[in-house]
């Protein structure tokens, strides 16, 4: 009788998932926001935050969900 053991997985595969999944959120925001135009303007609206931060979140939850998909052996 073989007893398996399961491991759990890191912190950082659940912190990368909640950043591709909120990051990708914001970065469609901002491509809508891009082709269609908002009525309301800020400061920086030409530089495109959403764009910017969406794409940087979704990068990050990339690298921490890749490098934590499997347990430490």
């Amino acid at each position: 009788m073989s007893a398996k053991t399961v491991q759990m997985k890191p912190i950082w595969y659940f912190v990368g998932l909640m950043l591709l999944g909120m990051g990708s959120i914001i970065l469609f925001t901002g491509l809508y926001l891009f082709f269609f135009e908002a009525k309301t303007h800020t400061v920086f609206a030409e530089l495109h935050p959403n764009i910017w931060w969406g794409a940087v979140m979704v990068i990050a939850g990339g690298v921490f969900f890749f490098y934590n998909r499997k347990p430490n052996e």
